[in-house]
């Protein structure tokens, strides 16, 4: 037994009624004591870790799809699909299965599965109606067939039996021939039962009904019933679409039939589910999971198949980056890979993430280059969906090969110009594409996917990069679009104002701004070095009130990162001025223009942004303050004013300070008298002058120490609070300098006092007894 062919991948059915990939392993089949029975097991390839332990239960129903998948119920919503690898692999696990079970291998599923809500109703059911009784297949009594395939429906107990009468009789097969009897005849009412009929065994629900009907031999008589809905007047023509328009073209020969005939199915099967069923909404829920499962797995299939085919792939690339490749050629190469990323979109992602990496080793990005650039609207497009395809699977993967391109080419043909410049030249007036390519260029720009990136230094990089080589190509129609006078340093609107001009602008605008919010360091740079603000708000003057509003969103992210060289940037080039001018142009309109600009204003208020409000209030508040219908300018004004009474107040404490200093240094000389007094008697004897000295040397230390420190901390509240000459600092070392570190108008008078002070009898030390 070999490996292959008992590899499989384990599915479970989500929420959404979609398949997720749990992982590949080897399945085997065995006694498990602790489940007390024959269980599936599968163990994951990579490391060995158990996928999947399941007991093969008796009252599991189990089917057996497309001859790789075996799909079954565990709980309620808990569905589970083993997809092989190979279909001999299958049959074994089948039989295995059928054994546990007692069932005939031959069969598709092991046994119906019961309802719940219906055992009661099941319990009814006689033991001899095994099998739903069909009628004979026969033109007169299709309407009989239609009645009791419609009746069917509501209950699953007689779905399962009615699609295993069908399929045990080959009823599918005899009843597509009365169809096309009935089309020979032109029996109108007997192609309406049909419809009924055929619409009804879809709604079964069952993926051995679908292995039939969507068969080579039977998909478009299928078709061809359902194009006759009783509710239109004339059928629709859908097989002429699938034979005649629809043209399958092999862009590179496929060789392996097999891979040629899946696709034909699940081109025709997806025809049928988007196209000419109506749509679920109208039905019960889960009317049509299967389906939806047999089309998800048939993708998954094609995307493997073409992506182990090395030479073909190979192929396709070497094509699409030749120069001698038609134009034509080319057209059909692009649309080809644009269908494979979008079938990719099926698998799981650790699946999408190797089918990625191939088409990134087969070149894919260098080809994307290529055909951006070209003329064709139709092969642009196409390029572009690719390129969303790889940057929303991975922003990391075209960072890496944008910034591994040579530097010495013109940077007109790095990737992300190219993208740039499509967005600008799109010729589509609602700029459509642009704002697609927009979306693709603020995900490659956010710093937030890139912090999970392995390479740690790849933020810096790129956003460097992007920068240096990429920003100037980003900016050029806004700098196109507004004329700086050197001169007179006054900048004018000169662009034709008109409605695409100003979209294109508008989303410029936007990924500025996303670039002000979270790239600080790079787009600050450059807003400076630019002058890109003024010339921004040149476009407050726009005649589209959307693009005057984007000029001032990309100013108020400005504002609102509070950043002090912004505040700077912008009272020095007065910015506030085409502001205020918008605000008093626009009158009494009260209008999102009016809005924005009001609570522009209020957040420097709120935030109480000194620098700003000292410049708007200085500047233009004779101009603002007739405006009485908001508070917001008499609140700047009144912030402005308590800001100046702080200011003043704050000036008259350091002056009350530096006098409160003068009194406490003086205080201190008053407490220095406890340690002196004015006795000079010394007929107390020798034993008390010997006291006398002892305890004078002890408390006069001790005094000395606490005055040092009282010293310092005065010495340093004045340092830091007063400035102070080199040369009083020098000084800074004794009690005489430090009290000269303010330099009053009596200062010579306090030093004559203190000299006759310390030349005084009085002033000797000496300690009270």
């Amino acid at each position: 037994m070999s490996d292959t062919r008992r590899r499989v991948k384990v599915y479970t059915l989500n929420e959404d009624r979609q398949w997720d990939d749990r992982g590949t392993g080897h399945v085997s089949s065995t006694f498990v004591e602790r489940l007390k029975g024959i269980s599936l097991l599968v163990r994951a390839e990579s490391d060995g870790s158990l996928l999947l332990e399941s007991k093969i239960s008796p009252n599991t129903a189990y089917q057996k799809q497309q001859d790789t998948l075996i799909v079954w119920s565990e709980a309620d919503n808990y569905d589970l699909a083993l997809s092989f690898q190979e279909k001999a692999g299958c049959d074994e696990i089948w039989e295995k299965i059928c054994q546990v079970q007692g069932k005939d291998p031959s069969l598709d599923i092991t046994q119906d599965p019961i309802d719940e809500s219906e055992e009661e109703r099941f319990e009814e059911i006689p033991e001899t109606s095994h099998l739903v009784e069909l009628p004979p297949c026969e033109l007169s009594r299709l309407e009989e067939i239609a009645d009791l395939v419609t009746a069917v429906l509501s209950s699953p107990i007689r779905r399962e039996k009615l699609a295993l009468a069908l399929m045990s009789e080959g009823y599918i097969k005899k009843l597509l021939g009365l169809f096309r009897v009935c089309e020979d005849l032109d029996n109108r009412e007997g192609l309406h039962h049909l419809y009924e009929i055929v619409r009804g065994v879809l709604f079964l629900n069952k993926a051995a009904l679908f292995e039939v009907m969507f068969s080579d031999d039977c998909i478009m008589d299928v078709v061809g019933c359902l194009e006759y809905d009783p509710a239109l007047v004339q059928p629709k023509r859908h097989r002429e679409f699938l034979t005649k328009t629809a043209k399958f073209k092999e862009v590179i020969p496929i060789t392996d039939s097999e891979l040629r005939q899946k696709i034909h199915q699940t081109y025709r099967v997806q025809y049928i589910q988007d196209i000419i069923l109506p749509t679920p909404s109208v039905f019960e829920d889960n009317f049509l999971s299967t389906l939806n499962s047999f089309i998800f797995f048939n993708k998954v299939e094609i995307v493997s198949m073409l992506q182990e085919d090395e030479k073909f792939l190979t192929e396709v690339f070497a094509q699409l980056t030749d120069e001698a490749t038609e134009d034509s050629k080319r057209r059909e190469l692009v649309n080809f890979v644009k269908e494979f990323c979008a079938f990719s979109q099926t698998l799981q992602p650790q699946n999408r993430d190797a089918f990625f990496k191939t088409l990134a080793n087969l070149g894919i990005l260098p080809a994307l280059e290529i055909v951006m650039g070209m003329d064709d609207l139709q092969v642009r497009a196409a390029a572009t969906d690719i390129f969303s395809y790889l940057v929303e699977f991975s922003p990391s993967m075209v960072r890496e090969f944008v910034m591994q391109e040579p530097q010495q080419t013109d940077d007109d043909v790095l990737l992300i110009n190219v993208v740039i410049k499509q967005m600008i030249c799109d010729s589509d007036p609602e700029l459509g594409g642009a704002v697609q390519l927009m979306g693709l260029l603020r995900t490659l720009i956010d710093p937030e996917n890139m912090l999970a990136s392995t390479n740690k230094t790849e933020k810096t990089e790129f956003l460097s990069f992007f920068y240096k080589y990429c920003m100037h190509v980003l900016t050029a129609p806004l700098l196109a679009n507004t004329a700086h006078d050197k001169n007179s340093k006054v900048v004018l609107f000169v662009c034709v104002d008109n409605f695409q001009t100003a979209q294109l602008l508008a989303l410029i605008l936007e990924l500025l701004t996303f670039c002000v919010e979270h790239h600080t360091y790079h787009i600050k740079t450059y807003i400076m070095n630019k002058d890109l603000l003024r010339r921004v708000l040149v476009l407050m003057n726009s005649k589209h009130t959307f693009l005057a509003l984007c000029a001032l969103r990309f100013m108020r992210r400005i504002i609102g990162l509070k950043d002090e060289y912004y505040n700077r940037y912008i009272i020095k080039g007065n910015l506030f001025e085409p502001v205020i001018n918008a605000l008093l142009d626009n009158g009494t309109r009260y209008n999102l223009l009016n809005s924005a600009i009001i609570e522009l204003f209020e957040f420097i208020k709120v935030e109480d942004i000194k620098s700003l409000i000292a410049h708007i209030v200085d500047n233009f508040y004779n101009a603002l303050e007739s405006i009485e219908y908001v508070q917001t300018f008499k609140g700047l004004k009144g912030r402005y004013e308590q800001e100046k009474d702080r200011q003043s107040q704050r000036h008259s404490r350091s002056q009350l300070f530096i006098c409160r200093y003068r009194r406490d240094a003086r205080s201190l000389d008053e407490d220095e008298e406890l340690w002196f007094n004015d006795d000079d008697d010394d007929d107390d004897g020798e034993a008390v002058e010997k006291r006398m000295e002892d305890d004078f040397s002890d408390s006069y230390g001790k005094y000395m120490e606490a005055k040092k420190g009282t010293f310092w901390y005065f010495s340093l509240v004045f340092s830091l609070s007063l400035e102070t000459s080199p040369t009083q600092r020098q000084n800074s070392n004794t009690y005489t300098a430090l009290v000269g570190l303010v330099d009053y108008p009596d200062d010579e008078d306090e030093e004559e006092e203190d000299e006759e002070e310390e030349q005084s009898p009085r002033k000797r030390p000496r300690l009270s007894s």
